[in-house]
């Protein structure tokens, strides 16, 4: 079923399927279309709004049954680690930043192949070949970077001396991370946090206010590390707010009144000269 906006980007909902972080659960996504040139606007402006973005579509939870997923970001002027991100920071000193425009590579692919294998074998991405992971980190119609970490202490050896590497849009407010992934062997490294720290500093350095995480899912333990970092604010009932106490939250996975889509989508704060 199609909902729209006079002069509006067109609204669509995904069918449902079952919820990769809530057994038992099943998803549904509102979305649309990222294209033309006022896709930079609209991307801005949605993100703002708990959307994210997925190649050339950007997406929000819409369930029928759950309002698990909250969007979160981090205050990056506010945020300051913690003693354990701290000794994640020491451990991964030795790590080199690059930053480079969105073009996939093998040596990539190669490690996402080895990060999916190792943790996420059932997920909904185990199946992508090359050409889907090329898609994946290219089709983009706004500012992205690969940001890639590589370990100057260890010899190249078949492409493994690329240790994690981040899909990141650069908003007007802050750095979106859409997809992350990292040397599966190094788990006491802690990599997925040390990339969030990484990229709350340049955000910093950029004089960027905030670093989008995606989505904290409460009841989920594949979400839970998002609500370790502090200064962290969640997009609920229409607004950001700060997490507080996680706890307060857990309500959100059983069964709410939803709004009918037509609602949702009236209420979305759609920038100025967006066209179809």
């Amino acid at each position: 079923m199609r909902h729209s906006l006079p002069l509006a980007p067109q609204f669509y909902v995904t069918a449902p399927q079952p919820c990769p972080y809530l057994e038992g659960r099943s998803e549904r996504k509102l979305f649309t279309a990222l294209q033309g040139d006022a896709a930079e606007k609209l991307n801005n402006a949605l993100s703002r709004q708990g959307f994210r973005r997925s190649q050339n579509v950007l997406y929000r939870p819409s369930c029928a049954e759950c309002r698990a997923c909250l969007s979160a970001r981090i205050r990056v002027a506010d945020f300051a680690p913690t003693r354990t991100q701290k000794r994640v920071q020491k451990r991964n000193l030795s790590l080199q930043r690059t930053a480079t425009s969105p073009w996939a590579t093998e040596e990539q692919f190669t490690l996402f192949r080895r990060y999916l294998d190792s943790r996420h074998a059932t997920g909904g991405m185990a199946d992508m070949d090359i050409f889907e992971f090329a898609a994946m980190v290219e089709e983009t119609p706004i500012k992205s970077r690969v940001i890639e970490y590589r370990d100057e202490t260890k010899p190249m050896d078949q492409g493994l001396d690329l240790t994690a590497v981040c899909l990141t849009d650069v908003l007007d407010d802050g750095l979106s991370m859409v997809y992350s992934f990292y040397d599966p062997d190094r788990i006491k490294d802690s990599l997925g946090t040390y990339l969030i720290l990484d990229h709350i500093e340049i955000a910093r350095k950029a004089g960027l206010p905030y670093v989008y995480l995606g989505y904290w899912v409460p009841g989920s333990k594949k979400m839970g590390y998002k609500a370790k970092f502090g200064a962290l604010e969640i997009f609920k009932n229409g607004e950001w707010m700060d997490l507080g106490n996680p706890e307060d939250h857990a309500e959100e996975s059983h069964p709410p009144v939803i709004d009918p889509i037509s609602d949702q989508v009236a209420r979305i704060d759609l920038p100025h000269n967006t066209k179809t």
